[in-house]
């Protein structure tokens, strides 16, 4: 059968959980390492033992302020935390400590291409344990590391409308937070994690549709992949006649399909109400004065920096923003740079490559700033070509030390005899004798088959090893073919 999807508008929010990068969990001094042996970071207060207290990790307060700033959002002088109860195998005090009708964040907005997609609220909570299902046939454990570890989460408006709409959201956010420094945005690692309410109704309603939720999706493919299959899943249930259940769902990335969970819990399943441990969060303006202080250049502000500052064009501005690092390797590399566009070029392509192919961050590649710097400068000072510039680079890689002496593209060009020929006059008998070898096609030439330089331009080039400047080959062969013509 088929089904007529266009008459339907999807309706998206997502619910993006953001861990801190604070050393200590957000109640208790236990370290929030990723990488620990599984139990190792926990103590009776993040495993929820009778009288133990939990006690409020300052830094997570001042990064969730950093981020409502940035946001627009409205801070409330006054926050209370709450207890959301609910049973999980992974989640040993029975309840979460997170806020409810009194969150420290509301309103605001995160800008995306041709839109506001606004910012419902941004609160505080702590993050459960984790089961793991795939050590054993026969049982599942549970690892605590992460109980108490601190999150954020962020609540969008209902404001996107297509999946592509949902993963550019997703990735402007990703990239606020780790420019602010709360967040190292690593969805692998769950360091941000997503759930997306999707619901559908006819164009032209203003009513919503009956909404689901798909719950953690950690990656940016999946987002897109699962609102995409649950839209028209949605659909092909109401062209049937059949109706949406309001129900939370899990996406299996093989079958490429979303599968029920359980029944979508509303706010009284929770049974919320105030964590009587835990005391008021009260931000005075002055606190808040210091934090907009502080606030590290954001992601837009720095792309139009890179504009007007370094004159790149909005393409290039927007790829080398993307990353906060990449960013800053492009600012390291172009401060010892006589041609910044340059420096662009040689990030976005030959840097960036080596990333996608090694699979790392640009906080792994080990090529130093400086000596890039001093291949670009090579380049523009006309002391050796591009293409030997490339060869240069591919010496460097072969040395991944980024403090070992033999990275230096000069010592690699004198080494392996790779700078251009510089004396005019050997350039000079080398295009005469190319000329002479080729007589057939020098006289097609002066009969007017002009494009034919570039065979001999080839020619000249392969005579030199490549270390002849192409402009000048050009020009000695234009003066000399030319006086034959005459």
């Amino acid at each position: 059968m088929k089904y007529d999807y266009g008459r339907y508008e999807p309706v998206i929010g997502l619910e993006v959980h953001a861990q801190m990068k604070t050393k200590s969990k957000a109640f208790c001094g236990c370290s929030t390492e990723f990488h620990a042996p599984p139990n190792s970071n926990t103590c009776p207060v993040c495993l929820g033992h009778p009288g133990t207290l939990p006690v409020l990790n300052k830094n997570l307060v001042e990064y969730i302020l950093r981020l409502g700033i940035a946001l627009g959002c409205s801070i409330r002088e006054n926050s209370l935390f709450a207890r959301k109860n609910y049973f999980y195998p992974d989640l040993p005090k029975g309840y979460q400590i997170s806020q409810y009708d009194q969150p420290i964040c509301s309103g605001g907005y995160l800008e995306i291409t041709g839109k506001k997609i606004g910012i419902t609220r941004i609160h505080m909570e702590e993050d459960a344990g984790k089961s793991l299902h795939d050590v054993s046939d026969s049982v599942s454990l549970v690892d605590l590391n992460r109980c108490g570890v601190p999150l954020i989460e962020i609540v969008s408006e209902p404001d996107m409308r297509s999946p592509a709409e949902a993963n550019e959201y997703l990735i402007r956010l990703k990239q606020t937070v780790v420019y602010l420094d709360i967040c190292d945005g690593n969805m692998e690692e769950g360091s941000l994690r997503c759930d997306a309410n999707i619901s559908v109704r006819l164009k032209g309603d203003n009513a919503y549709g009956t909404k689901c939720e798909v719950k953690n999706l950690n990656s940016f493919k999946y987002v897109s992949d699962a609102i995409d299959y649950e839209i028209k899943r949605q659909i092909e249930l109401i062209e049937n006649g059949s109706k949406v259940i309001h129900e939370t769902l899990l996406y299996d990335p093989k079958k490429k399909i979303t599968v029920p969970m359980r029944s979508k819990e509303l706010a009284h399943d929770y049974r919320y109400f105030p964590e009587p441990d835990l005391l008021k969060v009260c931000v005075d303006s002055k606190w808040l004065d210091t934090i907009k202080e502080t606030l590290p250049e954001l992601p837009y502000e720095k792309k139009k920096r890179f504009i007007s500052d370094y004159n790149l064009p909005e393409y290039d501005a927007e790829v080398l923003t993307q990353d906060k690092y990449i960013a800053d390797y492009f600012e390291e590399v172009a401060e010892n740079v006589k041609n910044y566009k340059s420096a662009s070029n040689w990030i976005m392509t030959e840097v960036m490559r080596i990333l996608n192919d090694e699979k790392i961050s640009i906080n792994e590649f080990w090529i130093e700033c400086k000596n890039l710097s001093v291949l670009i400068n090579m380049v523009e000072e006309g002391k050796i070509s591009n293409n030997i510039a490339k060869q240069i680079f591919s010496e460097m890689l072969k040395i991944k030390d980024r403090f070992h002496p033999g990275q230096n593209p000069e010592n690699i060009a004198a080494e392996k005899n790779l700078m251009l020929i510089s004396d005019l006059s050997e350039i000079e008998n080398i295009v005469t004798k190319v000329i002479e070898s080729c007589p057939e096609e020098s006289e097609r030439y002066r009969k007017g088959e002009t494009k034919l330089l570039g065979f001999f331009v080839g020619r000249v080039m392969k005579e030199t090893g490549g270390k002849a400047d192409p402009k000048t080959i050009n020009e000695i062969l234009l003066k000399k073919l030319n006086i034959q013509q005459s």
